[in-house]
């Protein structure tokens, strides 16, 4: 292919520019998210010339909350936010509307278009739409937790295991998220408690090596958390054994809770069919319950929640929707 047809293809970069939402248009398509597979499907829909607005919370999704990245392809190691800004600065380069710090709340639709309702009381409308709404982390729900957030208690560990150099610290959670932290920990903390409820550690075998090896942590497993404790900052944890009627008190001046993901389908639960776990459910096609609705990423039923999945995801639902747009016009 010569070089004048490559121009064709390719945008120049010098089209990137910000597009506005236009609440009184109907789109031909919104997607909802701005992760990994929002953003891939942005670009994708935009490569197929279909009128697209994106509406976002955050760029970037749970990537945010990752430091390192060894595992997308294309990059040996890059950082989670250098990552979505290579992906933000690709949906640029289209004419896709973009509107970020905007929580989506709500989906509904009528015989022809389906209306995207926002926190902030705005409404969009469109043809068809997009779920990539991604996971938000659960809490714990024990006592204390909720009027110590931003006190010492935190679900990200990514962003604030560095306010704890030389501390004392409690991480929730014994997945692969827990003993990350963990790991991340050991350059920077004085001790780490690690406590999971179930019996053993459920993360991968390099990490629980890489804990283990440190004479920093202390585990507990199969122990459940009663209670954070601090008057204006976490100062104790209260935690048992599952088995027993005893309790301990910890000392620690922050915990960091990586006891998992909650799927952000709350938006949608009235239009399309969930499983068990709160996923949408989707086919190979990303199509779900609904004409018209498409899913992608981390809200779906999507097996292995990882970031070049949720690409192709991105992906496989922009182009499902096109296909889609086709038999309407």
């Amino acid at each position: 292919m010569d070089a004048e047809r490559i121009r064709f293809f390719l945008p120049e970069e010098k089209k990137e520019e910000k597009h506005a939402a236009d609440k009184e248009k109907t789109y031909e398509l919104i997607i909802v998210g701005g992760g990994p597979a929002g953003l891939t499907a942005a670009v994708y829909s935009a490569r197929k010339a279909i009128d697209t607005l994106l509406l976002t919370k955050d760029i970037g999704g749970q990537i945010l909350l990752t430091q390192e990245v060894e595992n997308y392809m294309g990059y040996q190691y890059i950082g989670g936010k250098e990552l979505i800004e290579k992906f933000k600065q690709h949906v640029q380069r289209f004419p896709v509307a973009m509107k970020e710090k905007t929580e989506v709340v709500r989906i509904t639709n009528d015989e022809k278009t389906f209306t995207v309702e926002t926190r902030d009381g705005e409404s969009y409308h469109a043809k068809t739409v997009i779920i990539a709404a991604g996971k938000r982390p659960r809490p714990l729900n024990a006592k204390g937790e909720k009027e110590l957030v931003g006190k010492g208690v935190t679900y990200c560990s990514v962003c604030d295991a560095p306010l704890f150099s030389g501390q004392n610290v409690a991480v929730i959670g014994g997945g692969n998220s827990g003993l990350t932290a963990v790991v991340d920990l050991i350059k920077i903390a004085k001790k780490i408690y690690l406590i999971e409820s179930f019996p053993s550690l459920r993360a991968d075998a390099v990490l629980v090596e890489k804990a283990e090896r440190s004479d920093k942590v202390e585990k507990f497993l199969g122990y459940e958390v009663l209670e954070v404790l601090g008057r204006g900052r976490v100062e104790n944890i209260k935690i048992k054994p599952k088995q027993k009627d005893e309790t301990k008190t910890l000392p620690v001046t922050g915990v960091l809770i990586e006891i998992g993901l909650i799927p952000n389908s709350y938006l949608a639960k009235d239009l399309v069919k969930l499983n068990d776990f709160q996923e949408i459910l989707v086919d190979c096609a990303c199509r779900t319950s609904v004409p018209g609705v498409f899913a992608a990423g981390d809200v779906t039923t999507v097996p292995e929640k990882q970031i070049v999945v949720a690409a192709g995801e991105g992906a496989k639902a922009a182009l499902s929707c096109y296909n889609y747009l086709l038999g309407l016009r």
